[in-house]
């Protein structure tokens, strides 16, 4: 059997995703973990987040897909000049630069901007915010998959919809065919990773949890 693991929202909480993956790991020996976005803002260590990601996996039989969040979006349009700087830094741009001990190089930038926005497997559909279902998959805007909060189920073209982007308490949480897995661990909550077989459709196995 082969599984897949979702990650949530890490938002600079560097020690509860060496945890998880250890975690993770420890139980099983190879799968593919797919990141859903948001490493950055808020959390104490954005960089160290950001330097394990770009590391990647340190034992063979694992493959790491970092999606694009968008704080990862925010940060890297507030250096561009499209978005306005001050509304990253007050959405928690100020504790990532303060990681970096000043601004964040373009190294880091450029990897941010081309972190992909969607992966999708036979099974599963994985995204940070959410998707339309009244839009074609292949026809999803950034805007919606970056922000869309999704307050209901639906039929998503026969797949099961695994996203973060919207923290809660009572998160991981599955209602029909979509699993929000951002159970807030920057704001006192765990960080949650899905565990899926890769060859049975549907929602998660089981959830693997770690704090601080």
């Amino acid at each position: 059997m082969s599984y897949t693991f979702a990650i949530g929202d890490v938002h600079g909480c560097l020690e509860p995703l060496r945890k998880l993956l250890a975690m993770v790991e420890a139980r099983w020996t190879s799968g593919t973990i797919v990141f859903v976005g948001d490493y950055i803002d808020r959390g104490p260590d954005s960089r160290g987040v950001i330097d394990l990601l770009k590391a990647g996996p340190e034992k063979p039989g694992w493959q790491w897909i970092m999606l694009k969040g968008n704080h990862e979006d925010m940060m890297v349009g507030a250096y561009a000049g499209r978005y306005d700087r001050d509304w990253w830094l007050d959405n928690g741009g100020l504790e990532t630069e303060i990681s970096y001990g000043g601004r964040v190089p373009a190294e880091d930038l450029a990897w941010a901007e081309r972190l992909p926005l969607m992966h999708l497997d036979r099974h599963r559909i994985f995204v940070h915010a959410g998707v339309d279902p009244e839009v074609p998959l292949d026809r999803q805007s950034p805007q919606d998959l970056l922000w869309l909060r999704p307050q209901t189920s639906a039929y998503y073209w026969g797949k099961h919809l695994c996203h973060g982007h919207t923290p809660s308490r009572i998160n991981p949480r599955t209602i029909g065919n979509r699993t929000n897995i951002d159970s807030g661990c920057v704001f006192g909550g765990k960080l949650t990773c899905a565990v899926f077989d890769d060859d049975v459709a549907g929602g998660p196995l089981e959830f693997v949890k770690a704090g601080w």
